[in-house]
């Protein structure tokens, strides 16, 4: 294998793993500052940005999950540094909030398929991460929200365009506005999330999507994803146009031929990207 060695580089309020799976990488992050219920501290933030840089870089990346450590996902923004500058002008206080959103919306820039381990509480821009990324699987105890407005804030994060981008304008209307908290199960049933396990599963069903993912052609995997994010395609001609092209693409490669010799010959494929 290839690639820069994001799995060995330390790294503050986050855990990384490397897990490998069909020949190919998925990377394992967690939260990991567990007494402050995994709030995005400093460190901790410093060290995403520097992660996902490193992981966009690796050619062999498969897919990306990301849970926290301990009870909680992640409690979203440190409420301290969110009011430390009572002096600050309005400017200055939108280019700060600005760098942190982007900061923490780098998974996006990822072009594999990321996943979330929803294994906790999910509060505010903690939630924002898990609706940033492309597929969410949460513990059917876990706590999710976005009360901003009962902190007297407007939300952030991009939650005003993700929520209903994954789960419609009225889910999105409901939450932002009433600041109301859902469980796991209720969360399925609203449209934000896949499935709701018992907590000591989530890691293992996120985890064995993710296998699956890395064990699919890694071209059209690629291309699906990018297909399916931002809400997908805005008209039917606009996915014909898009599918014709990538198909096209994915045809001209030795993964399909692969692809069809192993359902012929009734075996797993082994794609290589190729």
């Amino acid at each position: 294998m290839t690639g820069t060695s994001w799995w060995q580089s330390p790294y503050e309020h986050l855990a990384v793993e490397l897990r490998e799976a069909s020949g190919r990488r998925v990377a394992v992050v967690r939260f990991d500052l567990p007494e402050r219920r995994n709030a995005m501290s400093g460190p901790m933030t410093e060290s995403w940005v520097r992660l996902m840089t490193a992981l966009r870089g690796d050619p062999d990346l498969a897919a990306v999950v990301v849970t926290g450590n301990g009870s909680a996902f992640n409690a979203g923004g440190d409420l301290s540094w969110i009011v430390s500058e009572p002096g600050a002008t309005v400017p200055e206080l939108r280019q700060r909030m600005l760098a942190f959103y982007r900061d923490w919306l780098t998974l996006r820039a990822l072009e594999v398929p990321t996943i979330a381990a929803v294994n906790g509480a999910a509060i505010g821009a903690g939630l924002a991460v898990a609706l940033a990324c492309d597929i969410r699987y949460v513990a059917t105890t876990a706590r999710m929200g976005v009360p901003f407005t009962s902190l007297g804030l407007h939300p952030g994060m991009a939650t005003t365009w993700s929520l209903s981008q994954v789960a419609g304008l009225a889910v999105a209307r409901d939450l932002l506005l009433t600041g109301r908290i859902v469980d796991g199960q209720e969360a399925v049933a609203l449209g934000l999330a896949s499935r709701a396990l018992p907590p000591e599963s989530v890691l293992d069903e996120a985890l064995g999507a993710a296998d699956r993912v890395a064990a699919a052609a890694p071209v059209a995997t690629r291309l699906t994803t990018a297909a399916l994010r931002d809400g997908g395609h805005a008209t039917v001609e606009a996915a014909l146009q898009w599918e014709g092209l990538a198909q096209a693409v994915t045809l001209t490669t030795d993964d399909v031929r692969e692809g069809i010799a192993a359902v012929a010959a009734k075996r797993p494929p082994a794609f290589t990207g190729r």
